[in-house]
């Protein structure tokens, strides 16, 4: 209960988290555009939490296993349409607007420290009847999955983090002076340099080129239309986080991340937490499944799809008693 009562309330008018009613309708009616392109069937449902109702799509079998997926920074569940259709075959997947950032959830109290987010997916799964879930983080939703799992391993089947935000290694300081400038300066010359530097490899391509230059233009429309909330910084997880892990994990990362070198956050996993799948993407960048949506929808389809028990090594190599039948 602390955790929670240390976030501060926000106080509400109709048209919270936005700027405006004018800003509201601008900005839902792009979303709204943008979600037309959501496969269906889906049902789409506001869970209330303590922090704030949140969106989430759900679609996929209705006996399958959850599946539950985290949108990185600025983004939304929209952000998982390169490979949604191909998740949602064989589980049951829930996207989610991040109750704290862009999309259709509004949030009623702030997030101030890495705990909030835990506690508020802790609430939310509850309210989902969602157990032994299949995690799957992106970006800076890779680094909030991640903590979940430490903090309640016995909930988590199996974790997936794509590209996650710090987690393995702390971000160097070329990208960090260039984020600063690309959320301090709202002009679109400012945040396509952003997006193309961070997305060399989705540049080359006419298809991704063209997406990435409308996720530039969805990202400011974003800073035009909602009041500003305070960023939590992710962070990089220790080496005993490392060796405490207690849930089966997949990383995927493009070899071309400008976040941090591919291979020393393969080689640093490799170290504290053997048991760990690390796999690097070729030719591939930041925005892994834009650029590359079939090589991780096969890792991450293979990953998940194998029984639970099939790497005894993982369980034994990150201290956890492996049984067999």
């Amino acid at each position: 209960m602390n955790i929670k009562d240390k976030s501060p309330a926000v106080p509400t008018k109709a048209h919270h988290p936005f700027r405006s009613p004018e800003a509201k309708r601008e900005y839902l009616r792009c979303y709204d555009h943008l979600a037309q392109q959501w496969p269906a069937p889906s049902e789409t449902r506001l869970v209330d939490t303590s922090f704030g109702r949140t969106f989430v799509r759900i679609q996929g079998p209705c006996d399958g296993a959850p599946l539950v997926l985290l949108p990185g920074d600025t983004e939304t569940s929209l952000s998982w349409l390169p490979v949604i259709e191909a998740l949602s075959q064989s589980f049951r997947t829930i996207a989610i607007d991040h109750v704290y950032d862009n999309g259709r959830s509004i949030y009623s109290k702030q997030m101030t420290r890495p705990k909030d987010f835990v506690v508020w997916l802790d609430e939310l799964f509850d309210l989902l009847d969602l157990d032994r879930i299949h995690l799957v983080g992106y970006s800076y939703g890779g680094w909030q999955a991640a903590l979940y799992s430490l903090a309640h391993p016995s909930r988590v089947a199996k974790l997936v983090l794509l590209a996650p935000s710090a987690t393995v290694l702390s971000p160097g300081p070329v990208i960090l002076t260039r984020a600063i400038l690309y959320h301090f300066l709202p002009f679109r010359f400012v945040a396509k340099n952003f997006f193309y530097w961070y997305g060399p490899d989705a540049v080359k391509n006419e298809r991704t080129r063209l997406r990435l230059d409308e996720m530039v233009d969805e990202d400011l429309l974003a800073r035009r239309c909602f009041k500003r909330r305070k960023f939590v910084s992710p962070t990089r997880l220790t080496d005993t986080n490392w060796r405490e892990l207690r849930v089966p994990m997949l990383f995927l990362v493009g070899e071309n991340d400008r976040t941090y070198p591919a291979n020393r956050a393969v080689r640093r996993l490799h170290r504290q937490a053997p048991g760990i799948k690390a796999e690097i993407a070729p030719n591939t960048d930041h925005y892994i499944f834009l650029v590359n949506p079939e090589w991780v929808v096969r890792n991450i389809l293979g990953f998940l799809q194998a029984p639970e028990d099939s790497n005894p090594d993982f369980l034994k190599d990150q201290g956890v008693p492996h049984h067999r039948n």
